[in-house]
């Protein structure tokens, strides 16, 4: 699907390549690699893109809670956009990656939270690009500065102590967007601890898009939420705060603007969980 203001194609992108009021963010990052997404692009990217780095740009660094992708410091990611040519309020921004979603909602997210709304995701990422034939290269841009001075939304975000307070509430739903394994408990790769915040139901980000990684349209998108569509507060979490954004997202898309993030997720979680056990 392409025909919602938060979305872009292929298409519309390669009509728009030359537009002065459109910035392009790569946003392509492995967890296992964390040089790869920025090796990739290098190689080859959609010309007049730039890059962001999940690590470097889209997170803070990591402490002893806050979990393994805190929220960047909103001052620090707005000067690194405006570095790139963004101007708050007027420029399109529209971000891709090749992991179905799961970095470009990062910075579509953020850009959201930092009160820049024009923002919108690459359907199909990367992938749906390069099935098109369309061009790409290795050339890298010195960008005009643009301005960017961000109004933070604050009240999308909640941490640990709101989570506490609020998960087993009637009108709140707790989501953790992880994988079914990991939700379970019967898997964790990553985290020191396996399981989920108790309360908290399953709605893997995976579902969101196809396998190539185009969204689902906004009817499947409001079907999928079906469950909670009558909660009027949902915090959603994943393991750092990164793909829960995808659904963020999905719940945009559905009509449902009314999911918070809890930034630190199953990290942060964990980090006061080993404090007690240990």
């Amino acid at each position: 699907m392409s025909d919602h203001p938060l979305i872009i194609s292929s298409q519309f992108l390669k009509e728009h390549l030359d537009d002065p009021q459109v910035v392009i963010i790569d946003c392509r990052f492995a967890l296992a690699d964390p040089q790869q997404g920025y090796q990739q692009y290098q190689t080859s990217h959609i010309p007049g893109a730039h890059y962001l780095d999940l690590n470097q740009d889209l997170s803070a660094p990591v402490e002893r809670h806050g979990g393994r992708h805190p929220l960047p410091e909103s001052n620090q990611i707005a000067q690194k956009l405006a570095a790139i040519g963004v101007r708050f309020g007027e420029t399109l921004v529209v971000a891709y990656d090749d992991s179905r979603c799961a970095f470009a909602a990062r910075l579509w997210w953020l850009l959201r939270y930092l009160g820049h709304d024009r923002v919108a995701v690459l359907d199909g990422g990367w992938g749906a690009w390069q099935s098109q034939g369309y061009p790409v290269t290795d050339a890298l841009l010195t960008p005009q500065p643009g301005q960017f001075v961000p109004q933070v939304r604050s009240e999308w975000v909640v941490d640990i102590n709101a989570v506490k307070a609020r998960k087993d509430l009637p009108d709140v739903a707790l989501v953790d967007s992880r994988a079914r394994d990991r939700y379970s408990g019967e898997h964790e790769p990553i985290d020191p601890i396996a399981g989920h915040i108790p309360g908290a139901i399953n709605y893997p980000w995976q579902e969101v898009t196809n396998a190539q990684g185009y969204l689902h349209s906004p009817d499947q998108q409001k079907q999928r939420w079906n469950d909670v569509q009558d909660k009027p507060e949902i915090i959603v979490y994943c393991g750092s705060g990164v793909t829960a954004c995808v659904n963020l997202l999905s719940l945009e898309l559905a009509g449902m603007a009314r999911g918070k993030l809890y930034a630190g997720s199953w990290s942060d979680w964990c980090s006061y969980l080993r404090e007690t056990s240990g």
